[in-house]
């Protein structure tokens, strides 16, 4: 078989496939990994695999498409950003593809505390893309496969105690009839499982405009015993940039000196462009409410359920309806490209139908539309059948990443992507897989999440969702995650230097702090108040931080980053002590395992439902059978007596 490869222009050009060679068909090939998918989550998941050294394939039924923003062309948000900082200082490229490919960065509620600091970027649809090919295409140990993937091949497996699996990953067969031999796959179809797009009445087979649905996996997941079930997202309509009137439309700029996803990136050297403010109004909210029997939502076409934090305008302007107005904000999608994203009105109404929406809008009275919106529907796996690794219950090596698993958004995606891909390569080299708690990482709360209340619409990050973002923040994200990156083989020597450079430059400034008075008092003292600022620590050290010195890839921009750090930490020292001890408590119940085969049937002083939730979802911990929803107190004192007891089902 011949090995497939990419070509990918430079950064800020449109991505070229070249060369891709289709396999010969009933040839047979092996690798250890095996990724389904190119979306945000396949191509982290393949970037993990491959550089902890194991042989890894990724099969995309287009190789041009991989890393394409299907949505908004923009990374980051609210507990979403976080995210990505995370992602990155494990070692993955989400980040480092944002900021090669970024148009306009901001650091979102910069006017409240650090803990809900959160960077997000609005990028070049075309230049993103072709930086996460660039960088998987660079990548050793990665073979990228044009193709479908219609069987999962298994075999039984051997039992343990610790698995409860029947069947195990031996490999897959593709459309042409070829087959990958491998000890673990990773499904990271997306949107893509029997998905149907709809606009008005018209319904449309596929994931996105212009690209086929996925329909063997669907299929292969049945047979191998997965229940399945559907979920719906949407996407607003693309108007031309010439035929918007700027002068009616409020600018959005993006920061003066823009914050890095990456650790690695000392500088954000392209240049940023404005974004546009406008709203809705009273003849829009009108012609929405008398064309509801055309959208699909609202007529009865679609019966799964939606993001209900990025809810369509037409459940807008129902759900809301004492509002007048809703906020809509117009993002370019590239330097070159002609189309603006009407962020803020996803609608799957008739196309007609939008056109005329869109014109209601102040600024957009001219707007030429050059794609309607659209719904997906589409299959997902509900996650009671998987485990925190990723790993599905009913087979041993088969994870499962994205939004597969019910969530929504690329950032959601990358992250599990990434942790899907570790604990894959992890299972082939026969390691305990590595899961992130709550207290470590977004990471780890979004995953707790799914598996203890496992989604029925599509589930988003949110700031909230953390109990411990003050510890959780944005700017840390490095000092809580790259050392285990490094551990895991994911963290190269270049950022491992760069992440000890800083570390030595922050504890320098701490020990000087520490040693420093201020207005009679120690200068740790001083910083804890709410009116000390970056400009007064460094002021107080002596450290001039002079314009353009401090921006980024500078020397000050280093010290600029280290002094923030030590500001942060002394501002919030008191309250970062007590949630430590919060965490602590927390461990104590983490550190508690659960055993496969407990039988909870026969725990007769468990009420019904709990008996019937900690069957389903197998919690590992009991820390985490506390989270269920729906689990009291009492639930897991009954749950402790009997583990304490050490009663366990043979």
């Amino acid at each position: 078989m011949l090995t497939p490869r990419i070509l990918a222009l430079p950064v800020g050009t449109k991505a070229t496939m070249i060369g891709v060679m289709a396999s010969a068909t009933g040839e047979s090939r092996h690798f250890d990994v095996v990724v389904i998918g190119g979306g945000h989550a396949g191509a982290e998941a393949a970037w993990a695999a491959a550089r902890m050294g194991v042989r890894t394939a990724m099969v995309t039924m287009q190789a041009d498409a991989i890393g394409r923003m299907s949505c908004n062309p923009a990374i980051g948000g609210l507990g979403k950003g976080q995210m990505v900082r995370e992602v990155d200082a494990l070692g993955g490229l989400m980040g480092l593809a944002i900021d090669a490919a970024g148009i306009q960065f901001r650091m979102l509620n910069r006017s409240k505390g650090p803990a809900v600091w959160a960077p997000r970027a609005q990028a070049d649809r075309d230049a993103y893309a072709a930086a996460v090919q660039r960088l998987l295409r660079d990548l050793s140990g990665l073979d990228i496969i044009e193709g479908t993937v219609e069987q999962i091949v298994t075999t039984r497996a051997a039992q343990t105690p610790d698995s409860g699996a029947k069947q195990r990953v031996t490999g897959v067969v593709l459309g042409d009839g070829s087959r990958l031999t491998c000890a673990a796959v990773v499904v990271t179809t997306g949107t893509f499982m029997r998905a149907l797009m709809h606009c008005g009445r018209t319904q449309t087979e596929g994931g996105r405009v212009g690209e086929p649905s996925a329909r063997g996996i669907s299929a292969c997941l049945s047979d191998l015993g997965f229940e399945l079930a559907r979920l719906k997202t949407g996407t607003p309509p693309r108007v031309h940039r010439d035929s918007l009137d700027y002068g009616r439309l409020e600018p959005q700029p993006g920061d003066a000196v823009p914050t890095p996803f990456s650790f690695l990136t000392e500088q954000i050297a392209q240049p940023q462009v404005n974004c546009w403010i406008t709203y809705t109004n009273e003849r829009t909210h009108a012609l929405i409410r008398a064309n509801l029997h055309q959208a699909p939502m609202y007529s009865g076409q679609i019966q799964s359920r939606g993001p209900r934090y990025c809810p369509s305008i037409e459940d807008k302007v129902v759900r809301f309806a004492d509002k007048d107005r809703h906020q809509l904000f117009l993002e370019p999608e590239g330097y070159e490209s002609e189309r603006v994203y009407c962020n803020g009105i996803s609608t799957s109404l008739p196309a007609d139908v939008q056109a005329e929406l869109v014109r209601t809008v102040p600024g957009l009275e001219d707007a030429r539309v050059l794609q309607a919106g659209y719904a997906v529907e589409y299959d997902f796996v509900p996650t009671h059948q998987t485990r925190a690794s990723l790993e599905s219950k009913l087979v041993s090596g088969l994870f499962l990443a994205g939004q597969i698993n019910g969530t929504s958004g690329y950032e959601e995606a990358a992250a599990q992507g990434l942790m899907a891909g570790i604990n894959a390569a992890r299972a082939v080299a026969g390691q305990t897989p590595v899961v992130l708690r709550r207290d470590q990482a977004y990471i780890g709360v979004m995953l707790d999440d799914l598996i203890t209340a496992p989604p029925t619409e599509p589930y988003r990050m949110f700031t909230s969702r953390a109990e411990y973002r003050l510890h959780l923040r944005s700017d840390n994200a490095d000092q809580r995650l790259t050392p285990i990156g490094r551990d895991l083989g994911l963290v190269d020597d270049v950022r491992w230097a760069k992440f000890r450079s800083k570390l030595e430059q922050i504890e320098t400034l701490r020990a000087l702090t520490a040693r420093t008075s201020y207005q009679h008092r120690p200068l740790t003292d001083y910083l804890a108040r709410p009116e000390a600022s970056l400009d007064t620590l460094a002021a107080a050290l002596g450290i001039h931080l002079a314009e353009p010195a401090s921006r980024p890839g500078s020397d000050g921009h280093a010290i600029r980053t280290a002094l923030e750090q030590v500001l942060i930490d002394a501002r919030y020292k008191g309250y970062v002590a007590r949630q430590k001890l919060q965490i602590e408590r927390l461990q104590r119940l983490e550190a508690m395992p659960i055993p496969a085969g407990v039988n909870y049937a026969g725990m007769t002083d468990l009420r019904f439902e709990a008996r019937e939730k900690f069957a389903s979802i197998g919690p590992a911990t009991l820390g985490q059978a506390g989270r269920i929803s729906g689990i009291t107190p009492a639930d897991i004192t009954v749950l402790w007596v009997y583990l304490t007891g050490r009663r366990v089902a043979s």
